[in-house]
């Protein structure tokens, strides 16, 4: 990490959901709370917790110096709506394939 930078990852004791237009596309008890300095809270859930079937892949791809490449997923009416770290660095390990949406509800 570059000094001054951190992440931290902890099993998350809320009730997380993912509602898109009405839709569920994600519900977890489940779920990984990664807080990265200067990034709002972001919410990763097992990929056992998420719609898939509602996901396309998108050949979109992003690398962040500090938790890898992110692959990304698409509805048809929003692009890239979804990420998940197939590979993510040592340090990240826990966020393996776990996917992170946008906008989600923390009950």
């Amino acid at each position: 990490m570059t000094q001054g930078h951190t992440i931290t990852i902890d099993k998350s004791d809320e009730h997380v959901r993912v509602v898109r237009d009405g839709q569920v596309l994600a519900e977890s008890d489940r779920a990984l709370v990664l807080r990265e300095t200067g990034c709002p809270p972001r919410y990763y859930l097992p990929p056992e917790d998420v719609r898939l079937d509602l996901l396309t892949a998108s050949d979109t791809h992003t690398y962040c110096p500090f938790k890898g490449t992110a692959s990304y997923w698409s509805l048809p009416d929003a692009a890239d709506l979804v990420w998940a770290y197939p590979t993510p660095k040592p340090d990240v390990a826990e966020i393996k394939d776990h996917l992170c949406f946008y906008d989600v509800e923390v009950l």
